[in-house]
This record gives C-alpha cells, structure tokens and sequence, in this order.
C-alpha cells in the first residue's frame, strides 16, 4: 500500500498526528462535555488549543458541537466513536511499551552527548 497525499490512511494518520486529536476524543468517550469541563480533565491543554481542536475535529465530522439554552456541549460523532477503538489501541501499546522508548531515548540523548567530535 502507497501512501500517497491523498490516499485515505494517510488521512487517518494526519487525525491522529495531531497531539491532542486522540486526547479530545478519548476524554469524550463517556458522553457529552462542556468545553471548561473538557479543559479540566485534560492535562496541560491550553484554552485556545482546545478550541481550536474542537473546530478541526468538527469540521472532519469526529465531534457536534450542541448549544442548548445557556450551555454548549460537545460529543463524539458516530464517526468519533469510530476512532475510539484504534486511540485505545494506541494507548494500550504506549503503556505496555512506553517504558521501552523512554529508555532508548535516554541512552541516545546519553550518547550523543558524549560523542567526541
């Protein structure tokens, strides 16, 4: 399989490129949040950053944005849903291995430091 600008995998791997695109869908999987409540159970997000992902994920059909008299919700799409099975995937390999990377990482940030050059 190629995987060309426009071919469909790679669309996939682009959505979910993006730091916080599996986050913002994992953190919806149990139903509908308010964006401040989306903000609080997500870690280290930025309040513009949220929006922001919000919008792309809207606009790829992932999430619906539901405003109500005095609130605004938003919720994973039947599409959303969809990816919940390959971001659990995903997480499931990054607990089982992260130790792994992380120990490769230091042994190369370890080594090139003390190239001589």
């Amino acid at each position: 399989m190629e995987y060309l600008a426009d071919c469909r995998a790679r669309l996939a791997f682009d959505l979910l490129a993006n730091t916080w695109n599996p986050v913002v869908l994992w953190a919806l999987r149990d139903g509908p949040r308010r964006h401040a409540d989306l903000r609080r159970h997500i870690g280290g997000i930025r309040q513009k950053v949220l929006t922001e992902t919000l919008r792309r994920l809207e606009e790829h059909g992932l999430v619906a944005r539901r405003s109500r008299p005095g609130r605004v919700d938003y919720a994973l799409t039947g599409l959303g849903a969809s990816l919940l099975g390959p971001i659990g995937a995903l997480g499931e390999w990054g607990h089982d291995h992260g130790d792994a990377v992380m120990a490769a990482l230091d042994r190369e940030s370890s080594t090139a430091g003390s190239t001589d050059g």
